[in-house]
């Protein structure tokens, strides 16, 4: 399983494409940028309520070898018993959450093998270094006995080497082998990966689907603003690197999506074996987030929220303009000249925020919020609203709005279509614009606060049922039972 790291720094560079090759990346480029989003958001099923009900039970009497499913392990019943065998499980993340900003890979991470540990599971984390040491021994001192055992190599906070990490992998492995191995993503270079057998990698996002970010980012952008430079560099690259990623993927041994149009994307464009593609949605910690009224009238009080307001509507989390935060901008001060008893409550950091504040009276930019204030703001909301422009990944934010019984506003992209927002019962979903999002918004003030509450508590079951921590990591659990032991593959 050793690797010679001075052939991979010693590669020289490709020569520069002929004139033959540009065009012909350009012409792939195009087929890309029209054809592929424009077929994976037809082949996003519409299905009513009814329907889902009946998939919904239908699931619940499947069975079989778990590897040849195509829908979300989280729809399945596992047995919340304690597990009959302990296994040893490395990972491989890029940086290991510190603080109440933490990303959302890092905050998957960290929710997934904090529940693995508590199940009984020695998980060792391979990351980067902290600068502050002791906010991780504060995380766990609170369960010391079922904590993750985290592995900091040495070198610079925050910066990834995998080398380093994987020769403390080595090293553990060699004290006693690992029955499983987990990456965040490209964590674990795919150089090393084909030689790992019992690896399976969780995939955060593709460049094909930060292809459709990018072209999201400038169907958004305003009638005479110049296209972004970073938009056309990015652009300019990703066909290569898309067709680069399609071919790697193959060597990673199982492969993790977490949502259920990423592993459609997998089988079908990346062209993954299906028994080696498996959808795991997702999980928040339900012990963190859930329905709590009296702390959300507090904390509407706190902040400044009067009592005569009609709606109000909240955002949060990275305060950037892929988050779609602009149309938000636009959209929101065409709204409350109409309705101005309407609020609009801003949790995050970032350079919107400011932006945020020149809005006026009406927006109240609250800033980062630790994991107490979130289930208030949550709580105070009678809409949350995703107006992001990055269809890769689930945003958790919309895991924890629901789970606190508060309906939900997203951009309709297949991720969030087919995983998440599975029954308009559930909110609003609108095209990534400013015209779509404001006329979403005017149906929610249409809609009033008794409907939102209804929603809201349709939103808070199916939360229960498909995105709490113990759904992922029970999902999480018997796949990395099943790498370990073909008879733990068949279901029920």
């Amino acid at each position: 399983m050793a690797f010679n790291s001075n052939n991979i720094n010693s590669k020289s560079r490709k020569p520069l494409l002929s004139t033959f090759q540009s065009n012909l990346v350009i012409t792939l480029f195009f087929i890309l940028l029209f054809t592929v989003p424009a077929l994976l958001l037809l082949r996003t099923p519409k299905t009513s309520t009814c329907a889902l009900f009946s998939y919904y039970n239908n699931l619940k009497m499947w069975s079989g070898d778990l590897r040849a499913s195509n829908f979300a392990w989280n729809r399945l019943l596992f047995p919340q018993s304690p597990p009959s065998r302990s296994l040893k499980i490395a990972v491989f993340s890029r940086v290991w959450p510190v603080g109440t900003t933490p990303g959302g890979m890092e905050r998957h991470a960290y929710t997934l093998h904090t529940a693995l540990a508590r199940r009984g599971h020695h998980v060792h984390i391979f990351t980067s270094p902290v600068s502050n040491p002791a906010q991780v021994s504060a995380q766990q001192s609170e369960s010391p006995n079922s904590s993750p055992q985290i592995h900091f190599h040495e070198g610079e906070p925050g910066k990834w080497r995998y080398n380093k990490a994987w020769e403390q992998f080595l090293e553990e492995n060699q004290t006693e082998p690992f029955d499983v191995v987990h990456s965040e993503s490209v964590a674990l270079p795919h150089w090393l990966a084909q030689n790992v057998s019992n690896l399976a990698v969780s995939w955060h996002g593709t460049a094909l689907e930060s292809l459709q970010s990018d072209i999201y980012q400038d169907l958004a952008r305003p009638p005479g603003e110049p296209i972004s430079p970073s938009v056309i560099n990015n652009l300019q690259g990703v066909v290569p690197k898309v067709l680069k990623e399609i071919r790697f993927f193959q060597k990673y041994a199982h492969h993790v999506a977490i949502s259920d149009s990423c592993g459609e994307m997998l089988r079908d464009v990346y062209q993954i074996p299906q028994k080696r593609v498996h959808v795991v949605l997702n999980g928040v910690d339900e012990e963190n987030f859930g329905e709590d009224l009296k702390m959300g009238v507090e904390f509407r009080s706190r902040i400044g929220v009067p009592k005569d307001g009609s709606l109000v509507l909240g955002v949060a989390g990275r305060l950037v303009r892929d988050k779609g935060h602009h149309l938000l901008f636009e959209a929101f001060p065409r709204l409350i000249k109409n309705h101005p008893d309407v609020y609009l409550v801003v949790a995050g950091s970032g350079p919107a925020g400011q932006r945020y504040r020149d809005l006026g009276p009406r927006v109240i930019v609250v800033g980062s919020l630790n994991r107490s204030e979130l289930r208030g703001f949550y709580n105070s909301l009678d809409i949350f609203v995703n107006p992001t422009l990055r269809p890769q990944g689930l945003d958790l934010t919309l895991m924890e709005a629901m789970l606190s019984g508060t309906p939900v506003m997203a951009s309709r992209f297949p991720s969030i279509k087919g995983s998440i927002m599975v029954d308009d019962e559930f909110g609003y979903m609108f095209a990534p614009n400013v015209e779509s999002l404001l006329e979403a918004l005017e149906q929610v003030v249409k809609d009033g606060a008794g409907r939102l509450a209804q929603r809201g508590n349709a939103c808070r079951d199916y939360a229960i049922s498909m995105f709490t921590a113990t759904k992922m990591a029970l999902a999480y659990e018997r796949l990395f039972l099943c790498i370990k032991d073909e008879a733990f593959c068949m279901y029920p």
